[in-house]
C-alpha cells in the first residue's frame, strides 16, 4: 500500500528541486525523505526521481504520478477540514460557485433550502474559466456551469454533472430597430449592425455570436464592451449597436427595448451543475434537488411568457 507520506515527499521535491529543501519543507531529516522516496520508488520499482549536483527533478515516471498524487493529498485535505468543522461546529460547509447571471434566480432559493437543511454555504462568484479551476483544483464542491455549441466543460470522473435547464440566447434591439417587427431575426439580416459585447473578447457569449456569425459569412463588428448585463441594454436602447444576451441576464422588461430569439434554435446555453463525488452525499443530494425544481420554474415560467417575448 502507498503512504501518503511518501507522496508528500514527492510533491515536496518537485516543487522544492532537492532532497534538502523538500525536508525542510516538510520538517523532516534528510534520512526520512531519502526513506520514504526509496519505499516510493521500491513500490513502483522504478526510479522516479533523478538526483544531480544542481538539486533533484521527476523523471518521466515521477512527473506521471505527480498529478495523481496531488489528487489524493487535496482530496485527503479537504475531508479533514470537512470532518474537523463537522465535529466542532456540528455542521459542513459546501463550497459552490456560480456565474453572475445564475446566482440570483437559479442559485439563492437553492442556498435557501440548504441553509434550512444546515449546510453553511461558502459562496464564490466568477465566470465559467474560474469555476472550472476551482473545481479541478477540489476548492469547490460544486458549481453552476454551462455549454455551448463547440464548448464544453472539461471535467474529470470525479465529478458528476447534472443537466438543469437550456438557456436561450436572445437578441435584443432599440425598439425601432428594422428587424424589431419580426418574430425571428436571422443573424445574416444583422450582417451590417453594431454589436454591444462583453469586455472580454473571448466571453462565452461572444464567442458563440462570432460563430453563428461566421455560419452567415462575416465577423461582427463590436463597438462597446461591458460585462454588466444591465449597462449592454442600456446601451442598445441608446442606439448604440444590437446585443446577444442570455435570456437569465435580461431582467424586468423594458419598453424601450426589442427582445427577439435568433432563427437558429441551438444559439443556447446548457446549464448543470457539477459536483465533486465526494462531496457528502445528502448535502449534494438537496442542492441538485433544489437547482432542478428552481429550474422547472424559470423553464415553465419563460414558457408562459414566452408570447411577451417575441
Amino acid at each position: 500500500m502507498l503512504d501518503v507520506r511518501h507522496l508528500q515527499v514527492l510533491r515536496s521535491i518537485a516543487q522544492e528541486g532537492s532532497l534538502a529543501a523538500a525536508g525542510r519543507a516538510l520538517h523532516y531529516s534528510q534520512p526520512t525523505i531519502t526513506h520514504h522516496l526509496a519505499s516510493l520508488e521500491a513500490h513502483f520499482d522504478a526510479r522516479l526521481v533523478q538526483r544531480g549536483p544542481r538539486g533533484a527533478t521527476l523523471t518521466e515516471l515521477g512527473e506521471a504520478l505527480l498529478p495523481h498524487a496531488e489528487a489524493v493529498l487535496e482530496r485527503l485535505r479537504h475531508a479533514e477540514l470537512e470532518v474537523r468543522e463537522l465535529a466542532e461546529r456540528g455542521t459542513r460547509t459546501l463550497h459552490i460557485g456560480t456565474f453572475p447571471t445564475a446566482g440570483a434566480l437559479l442559485l439563492a432559493p437553492a442556498v435557501k433550502r440548504l441553509h434550512q437543511q444546515g449546510v453553511h454555504i461558502s459562496l464564490t462568484e466568477g465566470e465559467l474559466p474560474l469555476l472550472l479551476r476551482g473545481l479541478r483544483a477540489r476548492e469547490l464542491d460544486a458549481a453552476l456551469v454551462f455549454s455551448q455549441p463547440g464548448d464544453s466543460p472539461d471535467l474529470d470522473e470525479d465529478f458528476e454533472v447534472h443537466p438543469l435547464l437550456s438557456d436561450p440566447l436572445l437578441l435584443v434591439m432599440p425598439e425601432d430597430h428594422p428587424c424589431a417587427a419580426l418574430d425571428q431575426v436571422s443573424l445574416g439580416d444583422l450582417r451590417d449592425t453594431a454589436w454591444v459585447g462583453a469586455a472580454d473578447p473571448h466571453d462565452p457569449c461572444d464567442r458563440l455570436l462570432a460563430w453563428a456569425c461566421g455560419q452567415e459569412g462575416y465577423e461582427p463588428l463590436h463597438v462597446m464592451r461591458t460585462d454588466d448585463y444591465a449597462v449592454v441594454q442600456g446601451l442598445v436602447a441608446a442606439g448604440t449597436g444590437v446585443a446577444l444576451v442570455p435570456r437569465l441576464a435580461l431582467g424586468p422588461h423594458r419598453p424601450d427595448l426589442a427582445v427577439r430569439p435568433p432563427a437558429r434554435p441551438d444559439l443556447a446555453r446548457e446549464i448543470s451543475v457539477a459536483v465533486l463525488r465526494s462531496t457528502s452525499a445528502g448535502a449534494a443530494q438537496e442542492l441538485i434537488e433544489a437547482l432542478r425544481e428552481q429550474a422547472a420554474l424559470i423553464t415553465d415560467r419563460w414558457a408562459a411568457a414566452s408570447v411577451q417575448v417575441a
